[in-house]
């Protein structure tokens, strides 16, 4: 049987409003009857039931955050940064996974409207945005993570892919490779078809290098490791000699699949970058190279354009870029110009 608050007044021989401002407003009550109080709560046991006290309050201490895939270390990255942040201002994330489902990232919403969050932080699977837009025109602030917004709607933090794509693509031309192929999907995800638009300005103009797209249906090292046993198929003289994976775990499986037949070497057959540079990618039995996210940044600066926009719902929204990094390891390097 739980306790309620009438249960501590009467134990503690005090009315349920002092109980409540022990609970919520301790300067306002003597030092001995906190203490008495307290003593009765220990002695029955009770546990405060924030959530009605949130809700009557109007907003829970909570920030919600929907990420594309939970299983990539990259989003956990950035769930801890936002973690951090909201930590100094008293509040807990909230995260939940829409493994890049429309459906799923809309209940996800749903339940996070009717918790009360103080707000929502989120990787959406789609362009479109309505469910946000009408959650913010309810007065609940909304920040787009690792995506821009296309129309200033919603303020955002993100990486320039197009940028990322493009010294990717740019450091492969470099080591002499030719036939590059960048591997990801679906091209629905505005974070790979980016990428791949920057992979192909890097070679826009150029008669001498190509670059292939291999779609998968997923961002995963088993899709990975499917496009990788794909090329494999193919005769030598008809594969890449480089392969741009739109993300790490990606590039993961591709790895997998190249070095598993014994016959091709990886970076001298065929060179691999990924993205993200997520903790796998260094200790790989080829070390991977990639681009890097600063991914805990990404999560502390949403939750700080989150908190800046419900102080003040009519501020003008912000757009924040950050420029990806360039990260060599053997899986490119080393190789010699072909």
């Amino acid at each position: 049987m739980s306790v309620s608050v009438k249960d501590v007044a009467e134990a503690a021989g005090v009315s349920v409003g002092t109980v409540s401002n022990v609970l919520n407003r301790p300067d306002r009550v003597a030092a001995a009857t906190v203490d008495r109080v307290q003593d009765a709560i220990d002695r029955l046991g009770f546990v405060r039931n924030d959530a009605a006290r949130q809700l009557r309050a109007g907003r829970s201490n909570s920030i919600g955050l929907v990420v594309l895939d939970a299983r990539n270390p990259f989003f956990a990255d950035v769930a801890q940064g936002a973690e951090e942040r909201a930590a100094e201002h008293g509040l807990t994330i909230l995260v939940a996974n829409s493994d890049e489902k429309a459906e799923r990232e809309l209940a996800h919403i749903d339940l996070f409207e009717q918790q009360r969050v103080q707000g929502v932080l989120i990787t959406p699977v789609a362009e479109s945005l309505p469910r946000l837009m009408r959650l913010r025109d309810r007065g609940m602030p909304a920040v787009l993570v690792d995506r821009q917004s296309q129309d200033g709607g919603f303020p955002s933090v993100a990486v320039d892919d197009v940028s990322g794509g493009r010294i990717a693509v740019e450091h492969l031309s470099d080591i002499g490779r030719r036939r590059i192929a960048f591997v990801g999907g679906p091209l629905s995800l505005r974070q790979v078809s980016d990428r791949l638009d920057g992979a192909q300005r890097a070679v826009a103009g150029r008669d001498d290098a190509t670059v292939e797209f291999i779609g998968t249906e997923g961002l995963t090292v088993e899709a990975g490791r499917d496009a990788g046993r794909r090329i494999l198929e193919r005769a030598p003289g008809a594969r890449p000699d480089a392969l741009f994976a739109a993300n790490d775990l990606l590039a993961l499986g591709l790895l997998q699949a190249l070095v598993m037949t014994g016959d091709v070497r990886v970076p001298d057959d065929i060179a691999l970058i990924g993205y993200d540079d997520i903790a796998f990618a260094s200790s790989a039995v080829i070390p991977l190279s990639s681009v890097r996210q600063p991914a805990a940044l990404i999560g502390s600066t949403a939750v700080d354009l989150l908190l800046q926009i419900s102080r003040d719902l009519q501020a003008p929204n912000e757009h924040v870029v950050f420029q990806p990094e360039l990260v060599v390891r053997a899986s490119t390097a080393g190789s010699a110009e072909r």
